[in-house]
């Protein structure tokens, strides 16, 4: 399985760090085939927030086949305004059998038409201009993830842990989710609440 996290110039950090610790533990552990990866629009360094410069592993032109895509938040305004990019997350969602975002990612998922009237949710400062934007959404509040068909959202940043464990227990089971959680030291808010 093929699980790639999309990056890109001043993405926030933990937003991208915590789902790859979550996948690339729980792949350890288990002992399965999941390729965890970030993918870029271009293969060269991304600076994400605070000048932390990271090499994604593919860009728009070369990545395998994508079964898990996820999309994190950051200063996502730019990215909204790449026809490029907005096209790439469309065409990849669309194939995928996961999706996902943190944080502002789901500003990206709604301009790409993954997400029209689902229930979405983002950081806790950020749902107003959701719900301006895309007044069709079903905005949650107070939540740390939410879960409409194969789309999971989180709120933000941190949140994105929470719900990459909860992606484990989808993508295999909840005992290698909760063993994850330990093997990370990580106290899982295992409720979306």
């Amino acid at each position: 399985m093929n699980i790639a996290i999309y990056i890109y110039d001043e993405a926030e950090v933990l937003d991208f760090s915590g789902p790859f610790e979550v996948l690339s533990t729980a792949k350890r552990l288990a002992d399965n085939d999941w390729r965890v990866f970030f993918v870029a629009q271009h293969d060269t360094l991304v600076s994400a927030r605070g000048g932390y410069g990271v090499n994604p592993h593919y860009c728009f032109q070369n990545h395998p086949p994508i079964d898990v895509l996820i999309v994190v938040g950051g200063v996502h305004t730019a990215e909204l305004n790449k026809p490029e990019v907005v096209d790439w997350i469309r065409a990849v969602a669309r194939d995928a059998s996961e999706v996902a975002s943190v944080c502002t990612g789901a500003f990206l998922l709604a301009k790409a038409g993954v997400v029209t009237d689902q229930s979405v949710t983002t950081h806790w400062e950020d749902i107003a201009d959701l719900k301006a934007m895309f007044p069709a959404l079903d905005v949650q509040a107070q939540v740390r993830w939410v879960r409409s068909g194969n789309i999971t959202t989180s709120a933000g940043i941190s949140a994105g842990i929470d719900m990459s464990l909860y992606l484990v227990s989808v993508l295999d089971s909840m005992a290698l989710a909760e063993r994850t959680a330990n093997q990370m030291e990580y106290d899982w808010n295992k409720t979306q609440q």
